[in-house]
């Protein structure tokens, strides 16, 4: 067995005469093992299998942590599914360990709620959802920004089976009645922060659709309609509520993922992988139970909702929530709420290393910052200017199955996986066409796995009866389709599309490269290509538009760039401005615009957007007229050389 797993990463060829050499050593010249085996080490390692060794002598350790990570996890799902258990199931349990205990710290109010203070208030969001005929299977849409009670809201709702559908505060108009609508939500429970942007859907929602608004309750103010929660649930009952019959792999809620076609997709996120997810980042970091962690994510989103929340949830943590992240208060409020960890993403690091020093940067009790997306380039700067001994990054989407961690603190690196025994956890990169990004075949079609150093697309098997291995995938059964492939490891068997191209060394260590398809991510936030071309398309009277990400120098993730057809120059761009506020997020605004007389289509009427892409927004080689959103004045101004030297360098902010 030994021999069998120390040879898994050599080559066949080399393995098939290792193997005659000992039977012709054993069998034919019945040389005793003490100098059978030697001589086969010999001549393994003088054929080449220096580097292996090597390999294995760096990563044995590393490799053996991990399975036992994987194993507590593994065993502690399948307690959890003999037991029948669910995320408020395993919530309780804590709340009887320690009722008094904080649980969560929403900043700015100070507002401290216990376990159990948490623990009755979801109790009286579920009686009161019951008592108004809510069942196990409804689904009821959560609009609104972070606070404490956004976690009673759809832990509440689980308690009664009910589907939270956790939707992004930042939609408007369409995008915000899409996700409404495509949950087939029976009410939507939103903040009074968010009031104006229900006002302007309340017309094309259904008239079942039940609105309840929690927070300043102005009746005026407020869609035709709306309840006053807060009120109502005064009134309701703390107590448990009645379980219904639901289990570990039943819906818990979705969280929703911006993809390649248009409008945001609703992920569905199962009780056992909202635990999987937790819990791996809980042991595989090596985090207390008496830990304090600041989230600053939005909670619609996995990294603040799952990664983060979850530790209260299924581990016991304090959780101190932000409404929105702060450059210039993150430090002061870790060292005020004592916080030993911070979550991130490559964003979040970056501003603030623009932050001008200060004291407090380095008198908090910060062990450990968990995320993903912290850029290579400054890994280094951010860990020893704030003296954070341990980077936990991660990768992972909502609703992936190819999971990856950075258990041993090595810079850039978002996880890896053994090369010892990389079938243990069946990942893997396979080769894609890099214009295309269609998958690589050999000639029996199956997927060609890549080398140490060559970039290839994240796939994980999937195994629907194994929690670790199954795909939910989305709401919309085409969506999910297009997420899943066949014969990749082998014939007849099927696979997850991460839609992420990464590449890793030879120490089995993965690096993010960047994103297939039509989505690229700025601000921490995945962009739909295809939704904002679409938006700005219908603001500019069905004008073509291609939009498209690009790199700009120091920058994490990409800018987006839309190229307009105006042969006459006829484009407002003071109105177009305006129309964009109204209808896109901050984030999916384009940074860049570029005015041109046309662009290439395909046979297929599909636009090609390989050229101008790689032509990026440098008018040293682009003739067009090309405009710059200016954040401080609000507007598009001309993008001409010295201004792009500026922003080039960094002096002009994004």
């Amino acid at each position: 067995f030994f021999l069998l797993n120390f040879v898994s990463g050599i080559t066949m060829h080399r393995f098939a005469i290792c193997v005659v050499l000992l039977f012709l050593l054993r069998l034919v010249l019945r040389l005793p093992w003490f100098q059978v085996v030697p001589a086969v080490l010999l001549f393994y390692l003088g054929s080449g299998g220096w580097t292996f060794l090597k390999i294995f002598m760096k990563t044995v350790g590393r490799d053996l942590r991990t399975a036992m990570v994987l194993l507590k996890v593994k065993l502690n799902v399948k307690r959890h599914l003999k037991e029948n258990n669910t995320v408020p199931k395993i919530f309780g349990q804590l709340v009887q360990r320690h009722p008094d205990k904080t649980a969560l710290i929403f900043e700015g109010t100070d507002a401290r709620w216990s376990f159990r203070q948490l623990d009755e208030f979801s109790n009286a969001v579920a009686n009161f959802l019951y008592e108004q005929g809510f069942r196990a299977g409804d689904v009821v849409a959560l609009f609104m920004e972070n606070r404490n009670e956004y976690v009673g809201f759809w832990l509440g709702m689980a308690k009664i089976g009910v589907e939270a559908a956790l939707i992004n505060f930042n939609l408007r108009m369409d995008a915000l009645i899409h996700c409404i609508s495509i949950s087939n939500a029976k009410a939507v429970i939103f903040g009074s922060e968010l009031t104006s942007a229900m006002k302007e859907v309340n017309s094309k929602m259904g008239k079942s659709v039940r609105l309840f608004c929690s927070g300043d309750w102005v009746p005026d103010l407020v869609p035709p309609g709306s309840e006053n929660l807060d009120s109502l649930l005064q009134g309701a009952p703390k107590h448990p509520p009645n379980s219904p019959k639901r289990g570990f792999t039943d819906k818990l809620f979705y969280i929703y993922t911006s993809g390649t076609t248009g409008m945001p997709k609703a992920a569905i996120v199962v009780h056992s992988r909202y635990y999987r997810m937790a819990a791996l980042v809980y042991y595989g970091f090596c985090m207390r139970s008496s830990d304090i962690v600041y989230d600053c994510l939005p909670l619609y989103h996995s990294a603040g909702n799952i990664v983060g929340m979850g530790q209260c949830i299924l581990h016991g943590m304090t959780v101190v929530i932000k409404k929105k992240f702060s450059a210039s208060r993150f430090w002061d409020d870790c060292v005020k709420y004592n916080c030993t960890i911070v979550q991130y993403i490559g964003e979040i690091c970056r501003y603030l290393l623009n932050q001008p020093q200060r004291d407090v940067e380095r008198q908090h009790r910060v062990r450990m910052a968990l995320g993903n997306g912290l850029r290579p380039s400054i890994w280094e700067d951010f860990t020893s200017r704030f003296n954070i001994p341990q980077v936990a990054e991660f990768y992972g989407a909502t609703e992936c199955n190819c999971s990856l961690g950075n258990f041993d603190n090595i810079v850039g690196a978002c996880g890896f996986n053994s090369r010892i025994l990389p079938f243990v956890y069946p990942i893997r990169l396979v080769k894609v066409d890099e214009d295309t990004m269609e998958l690589i075949r050999d000639h029996d079609g199956v997927c060609i796995p890549c080398k140490p150093g060559e970039p290839g697309q994240l796939v994980g098997r999937i195994v629907q009866n194994d929690p670790l291995r199954r795909f939910d995938g989305y709401l919309n059964q085409s969506s999910t389709s297009k997420k899943i492939a066949r014969d990749i490891f082998k014939k007849g068997d099927t696979a997850y599309l991460s839609g992420d191209v990464l590449v890793m060394d030879d120490y089995g260590y993965m690096y993010f490269k960047d994103r297939t398809g039509d989505t690229f991510r700025w601000r921490g936030e995945n962009v739909s290509t295809t939704e904002v071309e679409g938006t700005l398309s219908r603001i500019l009277h069905m004008t073509d538009v291609v939009v498209y990400g690009v790199e700009v120098p120091g920058v994490e993730g990409k800018a987006g760039m839309a190229a307009i057809v105006d042969p006459d120059n006829c484009v407002d761009l003071k109105t177009f401005s305006q129309d964009l506020e109204k209808a896109l997020p901050v984030y999916a605004r384009p940074v860049f615009l570029r005015f041109l007389p046309e662009v290439n289509k395909t046979g297929t009427y599909k636009f090609q957007k390989m050229d101008i892409r790689k032509e990026g927004f440098d008018p040293r080689v682009i003739k067009d007229r090309l405009y710059f959103l200016d954040a401080r004045q609000a507007k598009y101004i001309p993008l001409d050389e010295e201004l792009f030297m500026s922003v080039q360098s960094g002096k002009q902010k994004l």
